[in-house]
């Protein structure tokens, strides 16, 4: 079985599933991201995002290929990238972190170790650019796939509560490269993607 794990292009956006490449929660403000799905653009806006990402910052996400089949994806950046992350209670993101926006395996990849291969990426990526964590907003009240992950899967996979809230929480996973985090979060990262992946694509706004 041949796995292929490679950054997030504008050439390889169309292998991420159809409405997950046009979905803007995260990448747009509220208001904006409305408006973007009311004139029936928020695949541009999406490409456009990511077009300035990877110009000013780099690489924001990976997909993930199994003999040559996209089998999944990762999405991260910088708070300041994230103009949706400021509408949350629980804001801002610390100014030292990355946020994960989103995660998800396709169905039918699960037990392959693609969960592992995946983390161990972003977390040299990140650790090699600098920084010292990854933060993401959990759900506390998650009952169905979102765009927000939910937040006892974030805390399994080693995130601890940084700013409590009884439905937004913010969460921070420390980027330590010992054997046995790496071994913890690959394990539970395999069920967050395994949670997240009950329907084709991420709920779109």
């Amino acid at each position: 079985m041949g796995r292929r794990l490679v950054p997030l292009t504008l050439d390889n956006l169309p292998d991420v599933p159809k409405r997950c490449r046009s979905c803007v929660f995260w990448e747009l403000d509220p208001v904006s991201g409305e408006a973007a799905v009311k004139a029936g653009r928020p695949d541009l806006e999406k490409e456009a995002w990511i077009s300035a990402v990877l110009l000013e910052w780099g690489s924001c996400g990976r997909v993930v290929y199994v003999d040559d089949v996209p089998a999944g994806f990762v999405l991260y950046a910088p708070p300041a990238y994230v103009p949706r992350s400021t509408a949350f209670p629980t804001s801002p993101v610390s100014a030292d972190a990355v946020q994960l926006l989103t995660a998800r395996l396709l169905p039918g990849f699960q037990g392959q170790g693609l969960g592992r291969v995946m983390v161990q990426t972003v977390a040299k990526d990140l650790i090699q650019r600098g920084f010292k964590a990854i933060e993401a907003f959990g759900d506390a009240q998650w009952s169905e796939p979102a765009c927000v992950l939910p937040a006892d899967h974030l805390l399994a996979v080693g995130f601890k509560t940084v700013r409590p809230h009884p439905r937004f929480p913010r969460l921070r996973l420390e980027l330590r490269s010992t054997i046995s985090w790496k071994e913890d979060v690959e394990l539970a990262l395999d069920r967050l993607l395994g949670a997240v992946q009950k329907e084709p694509a991420l709920r779109p706004l």
